[in-house]
């Protein structure tokens, strides 16, 4: 993900009612609804998520492991968010060791030598979490940790969750019989009448002399469908509401990273934990991969998303590219046997690893996309190796969907990916930018795009410019055939945000929808299986709209949006069918474009429900300024 300019209820009648007395009187807007003249069918992928690490989405964010470093990297200031305990008179030093692990993945640890402990005077390691470690009352805590010690009379390892605000254990467990060679350990802790609050932290201590190897300690909350090494329960709730068709992964820059060697090595983030080494994100921070692609594709499986698979294809942000040919092959390859863990048998080689890492039904995937955001490449190797891999994929998976990262010249992708990062004026002046796509193909995956306005979540302004574009992808659905809002999320605390605007806000306790998110609910909530036409006369420049219908279920969708501070008034003729009197309305609006959500204000701009009476086929309706609203018709 890279910055890119490109040119391309009673209350709300209320409201309306205010407005309209406030501001002088818009002209009416006259939009004609042909509700029995289809147009085209709407791309039932249209509305997706796409994902990758930055601003702490993963780790600190949906992944729900509460440790913070929990394979103990360490830096020239020594062990992040790891610090030494000596309770009482105590006794210990801590230093990475880099001579012993647990695995081939994990081949170094935290040794804790401590030179005098007791029962009563403690010594071991504390961590503080992500932004803190969020605990709530009655609540059951699970965790686990390797670890070896330099003799066998260690005695328990104590496992305890400290306020920081009181110093006092609101939880402990001990863990007993510690061996001298490397092994996990299991343990629960329990919460019970507590108050909610993420001002804790997570300590492991001992009360005898000796020496301590720890390494990936782990702690997890309740998670989403109780899956374990899950997601965080508010955030995938957050995620389920927007009805996403389909989810990219595992990301933009976070698939190529900064150099080849720091790119997405999905083979080092499958199977257990400990066998996972970690590696570099773009972003500046490490990633744990626990979130790997196993458990992406359970994500896509929880929330009944298609996955929308991205490979690495031999180009890294730094300008480091592999060149077509030979040198190319073995990524190619890498490529194949990603596809058959997705997708292979029990009995393939790949296959038979998803099954032995807990999943042996195979995923079904449609869509791969071939690099990311290749027009960067300086090198022009883009066309080459995109053909590569795309040859080497039909043969062996010809229904496969394939999507280019930019146009290439010498074949026809299936689908091309286009990316707009924008300001609102320019999603107003550009909505109807596939208008006159050509029909003939390739299909367009708009894979990433946003309003840049407000930090560190949308604000309504944004809105306005998203819900503006998302009329004309809905108009252009047969060929917009898959469309994502990028960052999907942002970690609020500070040093939590590399990026600005992003979907979905949080700390470790809370999290929130900005404006942008309730119009990408709103959008797809109410979405027909196809167009139908329409006219629109006396529209001005900041009105928009896109009508769908629902043919099983007899529906249709108006969706309006007035970017103007002044209320809308509409004629709208519905001719081609009857509708119910009463038509459901769903409304967001706000008083200003600056106006937004917040951890601590996280309902003031939401979709109000109401009812519109007496509707005909032909009615008045007026829009406030600011607002975007959908109008859902029930035909008889």
């Amino acid at each position: 993900m890279i910055v890119k300019t490109f040119a391309h209820a009673a209350s709300v009648a209320a409201f309306v009612v205010a407005a309209t007395l406030a501001y002088p009187q818009t002209s009416p807007a006259v939009l004609t609804i042909h509700a029995d003249q289809p147009v085209s069918k709407v791309s039932p992928t249209l509305y997706g998520l796409m994902t990758e690490e930055i601003n702490y989405s993963y780790d600190g964010g949906l992944y729900a492991e509460m440790v913070r470093n929990r394979t103990f990297g360490a830096s020239w200031d020594g062990i992040q968010h790891w610090t030494l305990v000596e309770y009482g008179n105590a006794d210990a030093a801590i230093a990475p060791d880099k001579e012993t692990g647990p695995s081939e993945a994990l081949k170094s640890s935290l040794r804790i030598d401590v030179k005098q402990a007791d029962p009563n005077s403690q010594a071991g390691v504390l961590n503080d979490g992500w932004w803190g470690v969020p605990l709530r009352p009655n609540t059951t805590y699970k965790g686990s940790f390797y670890a070896k010690a330099s003799a066998g009379d260690l005695g328990p390892v104590k496992v305890s969750l400290v306020s920081n605000n009181t110093g006092k254990s609101v939880a402990t467990a001990e863990v007993s019989g510690v061996a001298t060679d490397w092994k996990q350990y299991e343990f629960t802790l329990k919460m019970g009448a507590i108050q909610p609050s993420a001002a804790n932290h997570l300590a492991l201590t001992v009360g005898h002399a000796g020496t301590l190897w720890l390494n990936l300690v782990s702690l997890f909350p309740p998670t989403y469908h109780d899956r374990a090494n899950g997601n965080r329960i508010d955030l995938m709730e957050k995620l389920a509401a927007m009805n996403p068709a389909f989810l990219r992964f595992p990301g933009g820059n976070y698939l190529e990273g900064d150099h080849i060697p720091e790119r997405y090595p999905w083979k080092k983030t499958i199977g257990p934990l400990v066998d996972r080494p970690t590696h570099p994100s773009p972003w500046r921070y490490h990633s744990s991969d626990g979130l790997g692609l196993l458990e992406f594709l359970e994500w896509c499986e929880d929330l009944k998303m298609q996955p929308v698979l991205a490979v690495y294809a031999g180009y890294s942000m730094a300008q480091e590219h592999v060149n077509p040919g030979a040198d190319l092959d073995p990524y190619v390859q890498d490529a194949l046997d990603e596809l058959e863990y997705v997708t292979g048998g029990s009995e393939t080689k790949w296959g038979a690893v998803r099954a032995q890492n807990g999943h042996p039904q195979p995923f079904k995937l449609n869509y791969v996309e071939i690099g990311n955001e290749d027009m960067f490449d300086k090198s022009g190797s883009y066309e080459g190796r995109y053909a590569q891999f795309y040859k080497a994929i039909k043969a062996k998976y010809h229904d496969l969907q394939l999507i280019a990262t930019m146009p290439v010249k010498d074949m026809r992708p299936d689908v091309v990916d286009d990316h707009y990062y924008v300001r609102a004026t320019q999603f107003f002046k550009d909505a109807n930018h596939y208008d006159k796509t050509d029909r003939s193909g390739p299909k367009i995956f708009v894979g990433e795009w946003a309003t840049r306005e407000g930090a560190p979540t949308p604000n309504f302004g944004a809105a306005l410019g998203d819900a503006a574009w998302m009329t004309g992808m809905e108009r252009n659905s047969d060929i917009v055939v898959m469309a994502a809002y990028a960052p999907l999320l942002v970690n609020v605390n500070p040093g939590g945000m590399q990026w600005e605007t992003d979907l979905i806000g949080y700390d470790a306790m809370r999290s929130f929808g900005s404006p942008s998110y309730y119009a990408q609910v709103l959008f797809a909530k109410y979405l027909g299986d196809q167009t139908v036409k329409a006219e629109l006369k006396n529209g001005g420049p900041k009105f928009f709209y896109s009508i769908t219908g629902n043919t099983a279920k007899k529906k249709l969708y108006l969706k309006l949006v007035n970017a103007s501070s002044d209320p809308q008034p509409l004629e709208i003729d519905l001719t081609g069918a009857r509708v119910a009197a009463n038509a459901k309305l769903e409304s967001l609006s706000a008083p200003d474009t600056q106006t937004t959500n917040t951890l601590d204000d996280p309902n003031r701009i939401v979709p109000v429900e109401t009812t519109l009476h007496n509707v005909g086929s032909q009615f008045h309706h007026t829009l406030p300024g600011f607002s975007i609203q959908v109008i859902e018709f029930d035909e008889q």
